[in-house]
């Protein structure tokens, strides 16, 4: 049925429903006083029917789009550091550029009507605008896992993870491929706590003498770390671990030192005029 069938169909079920007609009149009579208050009683509404205590009150049924319309009224109030969180972290994920109306309809950011959004957007340093859309900068464009190992050949000294992680969302586990594959290695840096990667060039690949490999073996290290570092450290080599300051965060101390626990005021320690020192400087107890 056509759109203006149903609206015709509608109206004609308006006409026969019940609550559009009116209230008969009371037959006429012959004296003009009947007349009158029949009159009279047609203009009158209908008695209001009084409310039943024993009845159950009908539950308000909301829109299933109210959740919906909260979460966009909290998004568009959050402050202008979480709805940029929200468009690059869409950006990234997608790697499209999008127009404003589509980052509203995706995140619920209006990047239209809020100017503080748009223009830090505009000047994120991951974010590049084309005078139409938005669309994500990683630190380097790759397209796969040739491009990575490439770039990868490019850094002998190393690269960090962090830089790469973000070129397209599959790089972490072609990383991963190339290194089981060998061609790459992956160390952590302890001093800026963070991964590198390295290339793992072939050329280095050579056989070693098992008389050296049993020369490497015979040599004692140290027990203890704190001796370790001692020892690379007078050969002038710096050691890559600090065992002494671990140790003291962890609240061991060195070897050999006494460890005195500090006494501390606990709950249960009776404390009475502690704020009047003076009182009680020269004054002497006796003995019992």
């Amino acid at each position: 049925m056509s759109i203006q069938g149903r609206l015709d169909l509608h109206k004609h079920q308006q006409e026969k429903s019940p609550v559009n007609l009116t209230i008969a009149p009371a037959q006429a009579t012959s004296s003009s006083s009947g007349d009158a208050r029949a009159q009279k009683s047609t203009s009158q509404p209908p008695p209001k029917s009084s409310p039943d205590p024993d009845q159950a009150p009908v539950a308000v049924k909301f829109s299933s789009d109210t959740e919906r319309l909260q979460r966009i009224n909290a998004i568009r109030n959050a402050p202008v550091g979480a709805q940029i969180k929200s468009v690059v972290e869409l950006l990234r994920k997608t790697r499209q550029a999008l127009t404003p109306e589509q980052i509203n309809e995706a995140c619920y950011v209006d990047i239209n009507r809020n100017k503080a959004v748009f223009a830090s957007l505009r000047n994120n340093p991951k974010v590049v605008f084309d005078g139409e859309g938005f669309s994500y900068k990683p630190t380097h464009h790759l397209r796969g896992k040739e491009q990575l190992l490439s770039l990868i050949r490019k850094f002998p000294e190393g690269l960090s993870v962090a830089d790469v992680k973000d070129a397209y969302p599959s790089v972490m586990e072609d990383l991963q491929a190339l290194r089981e594959a060998g061609l790459v290695r992956v160390l952590s840096n302890l001093e800026a706590k963070e991964d590198v990667v390295y290339p793992d060039d072939p050329k280095a690949a050579m056989e070693v003498d098992d008389a050296l490999k049993q020369l490497f073996r015979s040599v004692e290290l140290p027990g203890d770390m704190l001796d370790l570092e001692r020892e690379l450290q007078r050969s002038g080599i710096r050691p890559a671990t600090d065992t002494a300051a671990r140790r003291r965060a962890a609240g061991r101390g060195l070897p050999g030192a006494k460890f005195v626990r500090k006494r501390e005021i606990r709950k249960r320690t009776k404390l009475t005029n502690v704020h009047l020192p003076e009182l009680f400087r020269n004054l002497n107890l006796p003995r019992t």
